[in-house]
């Protein structure tokens, strides 16, 4: 029996989406879904809950089977999810957004970039590589589909360390235009567009209908469009750069240095930034699951609809050869020829039963690229740091991260790393 493996399963919702739309997916109805996490409380949680599923909408056909073993968890896998958060909103996600504001360092997301992105990744990269070691012992064929934040320097990291097959999956290249479109009032059928750059930080480069470039269609209406809403950053940076970026206002405040300023407080306000959102979301979404839990886990009659997710896809394309296209994070190796040859990129990659295919883009333009880049050098110094261990290298990354030098003296970045070093404790490694 073919096997799934999901890594982190106790990330209920998320298991419920993927694993729910391979049940869904006939090529993928036989499989064994193999369902590891540290948390035995909620691993219990997504095993009821995907056997629910398993029987109304699949038969019984697929193998439900929770593991506190993570090698055998992973033992003859063909696919591997990953959906992980290391230190959890508690300690680790209060430590990120509370010691910054002592320095006055003010975030909304802090999972991607930033000063919480770098202590994300240095508590994740060690783990995935963990991951990434059992799977040459145990499943050295497999494909790592990673969810998990930072995409790029968690994919980055197993690409360039990991030695597995890998590609990193998110959800902004699906949605942006769609949610531009209907934010608009325009109509996105029959619409098409051409997507790449890197993860959060992808570009809009074509958009067009009928051989018809929309572009100025769209400026215009963002230009007319009544303020406040919660776009305006990406339009301003549309306004000043020329093109449309994929991931929302919301993050993109904190990867530039315009944005969230203490000298300038009434920016927050111009362009509706929500300063700690992310802690509001994990407080809303834990108190949401104590409210959900009881139906999503002993709810005999559970069903599911098929979402949007890519895994599904992918693992249907590898596994009966008929080709799906998707957004994925990949290492550059020419694709985008004026960034990094060993950056991780967003670009469109073609799957079937070979894997992964990426698509060569071509160079983007130059002022994209340049701002790429911003968020480029941050990644592969915090890559290298976690795979070396080098404090001195954490102080790099925070140095070249845009906002965190537009708000921040050279000592007090350093002292802010010390600071977030010492309160992480074991949850990162010791650093020489």
């Amino acid at each position: 029996m073919d096997k799934i493996t999901f890594l982190g399963a106790g990330s209920t919702i998320f298991a419920r989406n993927v694993l729910g739309d391979c049940m869904l997916t006939p090529s993928l109805q036989r499989f064994e879904y193999a369902l590891f996490d540290i948390d035995q409380v909620r691993l219990a949680d997504s095993t009821a809950m995907l056997e629910a599923i398993n029987r109304n909408v699949n038969d019984c056909r697929a193998r439900i089977v929770p593991y506190s073993d993570r090698r055998a968890a992973l033992a003859g896998a063909k696919f591997v999810v990953n959906a992980v958060q290391v230190g959890g909103y508690e300690p680790s996600t209060v430590i990120d957004f509370e010691i910054p504001k002592k320095y006055g360092l003010r975030q909304t997301i802090g999972d991607t970039l930033g000063i919480g992105g770098i202590f994300r990744a240095l508590r994740t990269i060690p783990v995935v590589l963990d991951f990434a070691r059992d799977m040459r012992d145990v499943c050295p064929d497999a494909l790592f589909l990673n969810y998990s934040n930072p995409m790029a320097m968690l994919t980055g990291a197993l690409l360039l360390h990991g030695g597995v097959r890998a590609v990193g999956l998110c959800h902004s290249v699906q949605v942006c235009v769609p949610h531009l479109f209907r934010d608009l009032g325009m109509d996105p059928s029959g619409v098409e567009s051409q997507i790449a750059g890197i993860n959060h930080m992808a570009w809009l480069l074509k958009v067009e209908k009928d051989g018809v470039d929309l572009y100025p269609e769209v400026k215009r209406r963002a230009a007319a469009r009544p303020t406040p809403h919660a776009d305006m950053v990406r339009y301003e940076i549309m306004r000043r750069f020329g093109f449309y970026v994929t991931e929302s206002s919301e993050h993109n405040a904190e990867y530039n240095p315009w944005f969230i300023k203490r000298r300038y407080p009434e920016l927050i306000e111009r362009y509706a930034i929500p300063l700690d959102e992310y802690p509001r979301r994990c407080i809303r979404q834990i108190e949401d699951w104590k409210m959900m839990r009881e139906k999503l886990t002993r709810d005999p009659e559970l069903r599911h609809t098929r979402t949007h997710e890519y895994a599904s896809y992918i693992m249907n394309a590898v596994q009966t050869d008929v080709p799906f296209r998707i957004a994925g994070n990949v290492l550059n190796e020419g694709l985008i020829p004026n960034l990094p040859r060993e950056a991780c990129v967003e670009v469109p990659c073609l799957v079937d039963r070979s894997g992964i295919s990426p698509c060569r883009v071509g160079a983007l333009p130059v002022q994209l690229a340049a701002l790429n880049m911003t968020n480029i050098n941050v990644q592969l110094v915090t890559v290298e740091a976690a795979i070396k261990r080098r404090r001195d290298m954490v102080y790099q990354a925070a140095l070249l991260d845009p906002h965190t030098a537009a708000e921040l003296s050279l000592d007090d970045v350093v002292k802010l790393c010390d600071d977030l070093i010492y309160a992480h404790g074991s949850w990162i490694p010791p650093l020489a």
